[in-house]
């Protein structure tokens, strides 16, 4: 009984957040690219570091409007792209991007959650890249995001992040982490603090301020890395 009752809190918890992204991103999606340009840093960069190979499998996880899917497919004509989401309101924007961009045969985009995210939901056997793009910060349960990231990659394969950092040094953190709570956004200050520990300084980059950071980080390193305190210290 026990194991059933957890099963069903499980899955009333996937439905709250299926459900809070697609109110969050109802309206927002319409003009979340042209807003979200000014201070989501970083992307185009850690875009132009994939070197993507052709026939090589990436994975975005919180893919959203596909803007970074875009940018990618154009970028690397020869990649073969997936973008998973857990709003159908995100997916619906996505889909008309890839249309207007004749994108739309090249991409899968699949509806879920990065908690749940396995190969087999776009017929692959893994993937060769998983890109989160701030969106660890807005997935519940990120540690076992990453987990399942770092298990649906190829031995080979690399798990890329750029995402908030702690903004330590950043003036007006304070008003900063204020505002973007009101869009449900929760920087994951202690795996950076974890990610600088463990990792060299080239697999890292902090954004000046420690506003942003991005990384790309080898098979096996993220499920060891997303064991972290759970004091974020961001108050």
């Amino acid at each position: 009984m026990a194991g059933f009752m957890s099963m069903r809190a499980a899955r009333s918890a996937d439905r709250d957040h299926f459900g809070l992204m697609d109110r969050v991103y109802r309206r927002q999606r319409h003009v979340y690219d042209f807003t979200r340009k000014y201070y989501l840093l970083g992307r185009d960069a850690l875009i132009g570091e994939l070197a993507l190979k052709p026939g090589q499998r990436l994975i975005e996880i919180g893919c959203g409007t596909a803007r970074n899917l875009i940018a990618i497919a154009q970028r690397y004509p020869g990649a073969e792209l997936c973008g998973l989401d857990a709003s159908v309101e995100m997916l619906a924007t996505a889909r008309a991007a890839l249309g207007r961009a004749g994108l739309e045969k090249r991409v899968t985009l699949v509806h879920g959650l990065a908690e749940d995210l396995s190969p087999a939901l776009s017929g692959q056997a893994s993937f060769d890249h998983a890109l989160f793009s701030y969106s660890l910060s807005m997935i519940p349960d990120w540690r076992r995001a990453l987990r399942e990231a770092d298990r649906a990659i190829s031995d080979q394969g690399l798990v890329h992040i750029v995402d908030f950092g702690d903004f330590r040094t950043l003036p007006g953190k304070a008003a900063l982490l204020a505002w973007l709570r009101l869009f449900h956004v929760s920087p994951r200050a202690e795996l950076l603090r974890n990610l600088e520990a463990e990792l060299e300084k080239k697999e890292l980059i902090c954004l000046p301020g420690r506003y942003a950071f991005r990384l790309s980080a080898s098979k096996g390193k993220m499920g060891t890395l997303a064991c972290v305190p759970v004091d974020t210290g961001l108050t």
